[in-house]
């Protein structure tokens, strides 16, 4: 299983909405707001690094009032 960790940037005062919409992706395990550069932290799941970058794409860039995302793809087996 492939994993990554999207972090984002949206427009003031859209985090709630923005996590609401993230919770609805099959692929999405967890959501976090945060504090700091990035407003919120999603951890997603899949059977590929293709189907990943396909989730981010296609269903999380598109949601409205996301600004911009940076993506971290989790190194099989390191720190396990």
């Amino acid at each position: 299983m492939s994993q990554a960790f999207v972090l984002i940037n949206c427009e003031l005062g859209s985090e709630e909405h923005i996590i609401e919409e993230l919770k609805t992706l099959s692929d999405v395990k967890s959501v976090q707001g945060t504090f700091g550069a990035y407003d919120i932290i999603v951890e997603i799941a899949s059977e590929s690094v293709e189907q990943i970058r396909e989730t981010i794409t296609w269903k999380i860039r598109k949601i409205e009032k996301i600004r911009s995302t940076l993506t971290l793809t989790k190194v099989e087996g390191q720190g396990e």
